[in-house]
């Protein structure tokens, strides 16, 4: 009665936030027990937690909090910076470019500074090839590695052709524009194209101009909802299905299985970097019993910086893609991660484990004003 009563509650809440479409014998593909873990989660903190199952497309958990209480708008219309998660992004393009192998390796002192220009980076063991420099968040490798994707000029006629491949890459994974959801008021995000470029930097630019995209900052802004499908897309290793909340759908949008642009053979040592950032890495603190792959983000901004992660679990045979997004929640492994963490271990084990139920207990009771 209790489970009933809570899915009639989630139902409410979609309706009243963003008015979601006819839904088809009342039925929605959200799991209530995964939602109400996700909302305790995220009690006292604005942010969202969103899940897909990667063989589908179906949300199983679209949780969300802000200061006037639950807002679907927050994981579906709120574009915002995806910090170091998209670096899983930028390599997948790159390799697939034949810009960098993974045996690629960049030195980092600490971070890289060009001019005027300090971009800091925690410390870590240098030099870093590719596994590793996604496993330890390294934003030289990648802020110096999308800088000579774009001043190219051997592969690209010039520095716009550049650009616009780069885009062609991230829109193939579901980035940027809308993904046509079966929820009103999905809105996409920003990813920055030659003629938004041309208009912003007015007196030129080139790949240092606009290298903060490299690691998920500057001119590039993604939805949480995104984020979980770019999971969701490495889990696939290429393909995605439009997330929709509606279950049994017969909307052709929501089963017609979208490719990426990115070579296969780019997902395997993307996927080892993900595996290595839990199993060694910076996000140590989901290392389960079964193999979940993830990538932590840190994102700058006016105050504390905002808490991000992505996952998929397990390794091999994905059933649950993860994306947290917690404003104000410090580091990418602070916050988001654990939050990732219990939400696989619910959907996987079908409960928490005493201690994840102590530590689920513990992180509701945080605040963040």
């Amino acid at each position: 009665m209790k489970t009933r009563i809570l899915f009639v509650l989630i139902i409410a809440m979609l309706y009243s936030s963003v008015g979601a479409q006819e839904l088809p014998e009342g039925q929605l593909t959200i799991r209530p027990m995964l939602q109400k873990l996700g909302e305790k989660l995220l009690n006292g903190k604005t942010g969202s937690i969103v899940a897909i199952n990667p063989a589908n497309g179906e949300i199983l958990c679209l949780a969300t909090n802000t200061p006037h209480g639950s807002d679907v708008r927050q994981a579906i219309a709120k574009p915002m910076a995806p910090g170091s998660t998209f670096k899983t992004a930028q390599a997948l393009t790159l390799l697939s470019e034949g810009i960098i192998t993974p045996e690629t390796t960049v030195e980092c002192a600490d971070g890289i500074t060009d001019g005027n220009i300090k971009v800091g980076c925690h410390k870590h063991k240098t030099p870093l090839a590719l596994k590793e420099a996604l496993a330890l968040s390294c934003n030289t490798w990648f802020l110096m590695t999308f800088a000579s994707m774009i001043n190219d000029d051997f592969m690209y006629e010039s520095k716009e052709e550049a650009v616009t491949t780069w885009r062609s890459y991230m829109q193939s994974m579901g980035l940027g524009g809308p993904m046509h959801i079966d929820i009103k008021g999905e809105q996409g995000g920003l990813l920055a194209g030659v003629d938004y470029l041309n208009r912003r930097y007015k007196d030129g630019w080139d790949g240092k101009t606009i290298w903060w995209a490299g690691m998920g900052q500057g001119d590039v802004t993604c939805t949480p909802l995104q984020l979980c499908n770019l999971a969701a897309t490495i889990a696939n290793r290429g393909w995605y299905f439009v997330p929709h909340i509606h279950k049994d759908t017969k909307n052709k949008r929501y089963l017609t299985k979208r490719q990426t642009k990115v070579k296969k053979e780019a997902y395997a040592p993307v996927i080892d970097g993900m595996h290595l950032a839990v199993e060694k890495g910076t996000a140590t603190s989901v290392k389960a019993s079964y193999p979940i792959c993830g990538k932590t983000g840190t994102v700058e901004n006016t105050g504390k910086d905002h808490s991000v992660f992505i996952a998929f679990a397990p390794k091999d045979e994905p059933k649950i893609a993860v994306s947290v997004y917690v404003e104000h929640g410090g580091f990418g492994a602070d916050l988001a991660a654990p939050m990732a963490g219990l939400i696989i271990e619910e959907y996987l084990k079908g409960e928490l484990s005493t201690t994840s139920e102590a530590k689920a207990k513990r992180i509701s009771r945080i605040t963040i004003p």
